[in-house]
């Protein structure tokens, strides 16, 4: 079973094998007790969590992973992460109204991704984990072999038209040679792959995609709104979004449209410094 949670920014996964579960990335600090509420809907205690992944270690994927391992769960990191378990302590610390608790070195259970696959046998869940370095360096993939790939912020397969020869390629490359069937993102809507279409050579990923996921769907705003007030309602919802204002409070702040407040989100929280403009030209790529 793979249940998704969306309590936050980041969108987190709770994987049941036959012998266990796994949550695969948790939110922002502050977000605890939301997280404790979605698992109180699906009626599963967090104690019964046995292992914490983290995609990679930046805050808004890690800010509450050592809350929850407080309540019974083991953060289980893999080698290539050793070096990146703190890099986000010091963007809590300069907030003093967010609750933030350093993750707990001395209880990490560490494997490489060679040892992974038996890690996850331990809970039943048939799959190994993937190193794909592009977003940052201690990114990894959680990769099912139903079929299923739990990417973190890798970027998304529609834009790989601008990442062609970087790291990014040659990740999604050792990804989609797996051929997948199901991508779930850290911030973008789940993403349902036909196979025929998949691949990195030149081809329009964004007919690959369909179902609940689907990118292929032109981003919804105002059509009538100028460039220039297009513009300037994308810098009003990145605004919102460093305030950490969920999607309802920006759409009632800015009047825009929940899917393209979903995209500006994401956009802006898996590229590191982009700018206003860099995510009106990814939003015009996913809408062609």
């Amino acid at each position: 079973m793979i249940y998704e949670l969306h309590y936050a920014s980041t969108n987190t996964y709770l994987i049941e094998g036959t012998r266990g579960r796994l949550l695969f990335d948790t939110g922002w600090a502050g977000t605890y007790e939301a997280f404790c509420r979605a698992m109180g809907e699906l009626r599963i205690p967090v104690q019964s969590i046995d292992y914490i992944v983290i995609s990679h270690y930046h805050p808004d994927h890690m800010g509450i992973a050592q809350e929850i391992a407080d309540r019974g769960a083991v953060i289980a990191a893999v080698d290539v992460q050793r070096s990146y378990i703190h890099a986000a302590d010091d963007v809590f610390a300069k907030d003093a109204k967010v609750h933030f608790q350093p993750i707990d070195d001395t209880k990490i259970r560490w494997i490489t991704p060679g040892e992974s696959r038996e890690f996850l046998a331990e809970l039943g869940i048939d799959g190994e984990i993937i190193a794909t370095p592009g977003h940052s360096e201690d990114s990894i993939t959680l990769a099912l072999d139903d079929g299923s790939l739990f990417v973190g912020d890798l970027n998304p397969l529609y834009e790989l038209e601008l990442h062609k020869g970087t790291t990014i390629a040659e990740s999604w490359s050792k990804l989609l040679a797996r051929k997948p069937r199901t991508v779930y993102y850290g911030h973008a809507k789940t993403a349902v792959l036909r196979e025929e279409k998949q691949g990195i050579g030149g081809g329009n990923q964004n007919s690959g995609v369909t179902g609940n996921g689907n990118t292929t769907a032109k981003t919804t705003v105002n059509e009538q709104l100028s460039p220039t007030d297009r513009y300037i309602l994308v810098a009003a919802i990145m605004k919102g979004i460093d305030k950490g204002w969920d999607i309802a409070k920006i759409r009632r702040k800015t009047g825009a449209d929940e899917g393209f407040i979903e995209d500006v989100m994401r956009m802006y929280l898996t590229h590191q410094n982009v700018g206003v403009q860099g995510i009106l030209d990814r939003i015009e790529i996913k809408n062609k």
